[in-house]
């Protein structure tokens, strides 16, 4: 899955950087084959908030990027996605657009799984005063401003809340746009237990809140 995904990312992007964050499984053998991207590798598992922080460094090394996009490789992002939020923050003074499943679609995802992510959104907007409609989506396009203040702390899952935040706290001019989420059985597979995975990220941004005192 994640070498499909790749494949299909470089059909449309030729700027990509993977970070193998400690994988257990074939995934570093697969990254080390594809030539086009640039391969990061964790020695050990720090988490999706610490893995995009990693991208992000590394990218900001390139002075002429403009936009950087955050993308699962498990399948669940469409690149179509992707073109449109790039297509819409071009020439705008937009600086950060956020995919929302929720005024766009999901395939295969449980009614548990739906009920938390809409409680994690409450808590969300309640918190930091933005008006969004889905917090945790992965994908996400943003300029290079909001790229070097970023600073992702929360090394796991609820990294998503302190980017929220930081959208907040700088006041980034900030969109949302449908996109499409598919899980897979790879994604399903991959996140192990995603219920559990949301509540986990509820507990960790009110820590997060909390600690911040």
């Amino acid at each position: 899955m994640v070498g499909r995904t790749i494949e299909e990312v470089l059909k449309n992007f030729p700027h990509v950087i993977c970070i193998n964050d400690g994988s257990t499984d074939e995934s570093e053998f697969v990254l080390e084959q594809i030539a086009q991207i640039k391969t990061i590798n964790h020695p050990i598992n720090l988490g999706q908030g610490a893995a995009i922080q990693t991208g992000i460094d590394f990218a900001l090394q390139d002075k002429k990027l403009e936009f950087f996009v955050t993308f699962d490789a498990d399948g669940q992002h469409g690149i179509n996605d992707v073109k449109n939020m790039i297509d819409s923050i071009q020439g705008s003074n937009t600086d950060i657009i956020l995919g929302s499943r929720f005024l766009g679609s999901t395939q295969n995802m449980s009614a548990l799984k739906k009920f938390i992510l809409k409680l994690a959104i409450k808590f969300s907007n309640l918190t930091t005063g933005l008006t969004l409609t889905d917090t945790h989506n992965g994908l996400r396009v943003f300029n290079r401003k909001v790229a070097e203040k970023l600073n992702i702390t929360m090394s796991d899952m609820a990294h998503a809340s302190e980017i929220t935040q930081r959208i907040a706290d700088e006041k980034f001019v900030y969109k949302e746009m449908p996109v499409t989420i598919t899980y897979t059985e790879y994604s399903v597979m991959k996140s192990h237990n995603p219920n559990l995975n949301a509540i986990n990220i509820l507990f960790d941004t009110l820590l997060h809140k909390v600690t911040k005192k």
